[in-house]
């Protein structure tokens, strides 16, 4: 398999440590010493039999600091986007260029750089199983992961006809995907047994793929093979789940468990370091009286944080920024971010 790092995005929920010049993906959120893009390197090297195999797509903006980041990757092997136009033009040209170079047949695994998984060898077999599917077959395979409780931050993925097993894993073609739910319809979900979260994770052929592509998003992919990547402004702004997985026929899911969270906001910091004798999740240095159930973040060791009498809440320093917000409404941090973007005192803490 060739594995691709999808590394574009902003991580604005990690707002004010994740930055324009440092977005969330060159962060260490997970307690190891390595940026989530470097982990994620790290995680896929075993898969793709060393450097000379492993991509990287990401934004102009940021590309200077993936080299830093990652200075053994191939300059051939790293794309960048003149603009973001989300996951489906990124697939798109990725998978061009991967055919271009290794053929139709090559297997490619598309992989966002800011997931964290806990079972390196259990992540490994999952995907042994999804190119063993893809190669014999034509499948776009996606890797759902089994909730674990009713989310209504994640997609989901209804299982429908099982079509076989590989490496001891259950394949099922996918019936639908299916949008964030409210609370009620995803408890229903759990209930029901066949739904998964949808991880992001993809792995199919490049023929595959680029064939599914011109059938339901020629308006992407054809532009691209004909101008190439300077087309990018003008291509539609889609996500893959959109522009192709909601309308293809070959979609199969793998439910799968290693571990896994997708870091979308603070509250991720807790569920990956808290434990039942923490009263806070503590990454700086804090005295507290009265506090509890609270994520107290502070970028530089020498900054002192004190609280009295909190619950629930997310503190976060960093440089000059304090972010305090209810753990129940970090998702708000975007609107706050637009605001910001909208007056020219603010704009150079975005």
């Amino acid at each position: 398999m060739i594995p691709v790092i999808l590394a574009g995005g902003k991580g604005e929920r990690f707002w004010p440590l994740s930055r324009k010049d440092k977005p969330k993906q060159f962060l260490n959120l997970d307690g190891s010493s390595q940026s989530l893009l470097q982990s994620t390197a790290k995680r896929l090297l075993n898969v793709s039999g060393g450097w000379d195999n492993l991509w990287v797509i990401t934004s102009s903006q940021i590309s200077q600091g993936v080299e830093q980041q990652l200075p053994n990757l191939l300059p051939s092997n790293l794309l960048v986007e003149l603009e973001g136009r989300d996951t489906a033009a990124a697939i798109a040209w990725a998978s061009l260029e991967i055919q271009k170079r290794h053929g139709d047949d090559t297997v490619i695994g598309f992989f966002p750089a800011d997931h964290w998984i806990a079972d390196q060898e259990a992540f490994e077999n999952t995907l042994s199983a999804a190119t063993q599917l893809a190669t014999s077959t034509q499948a776009i395979v996606t890797l759902g992961i089994k909730p674990s409780f009713p989310s209504t931050a994640y997609g989901y993925i209804e299982q429908g006809e099982r079509v076989g097993k590989f490496n001891n894993l259950p394949v099922y073609h996918v019936n639908r995907f299916t949008e964030k739910p409210n609370r009620e319809i995803a408890e229903h979900f759990l209930s029901t047994g066949r739904f998964s979260w949808n991880s992001g994770m993809f792995v199919f052929r490049a023929g595959v793929i680029l064939q599914e592509l011109h059938t339901h998003t020629p308006e992407i992919v054809i532009p691209l093979a004909e101008h190439g990547p300077g087309i990018y402004p003008s291509l539609p702004k889609q996500s893959i789940d959109y522009a192709l997985m909601e309308k293809t026929n070959l979609a199969y899911v793998l439910p799968v468990e290693f571990g896994w969270d997708d870091l979308g906001d603070w509250n991720a910091i807790e569920r990956l370091l808290k434990t039942q004798e923490d009263q806070n999740v503590e990454l700086a240095t804090h005295v507290g009286l009265h506090t509890q159930g609270t994520i107290i973040y502070a970028s530089d060791p020498n900054d002192l944080v004190v609280t009295i009498g909190l619950e629930n809440l997310v503190i976060v320093r960093d440089r000059n920024v304090t972010l305090i917000v209810d753990k129940d409404r970090t998702q708000e941090i975007k609107q706050v971010l637009k605001k910001l973007q909208s007056d020219p005192r603010f704009t150079d803490l975005l």
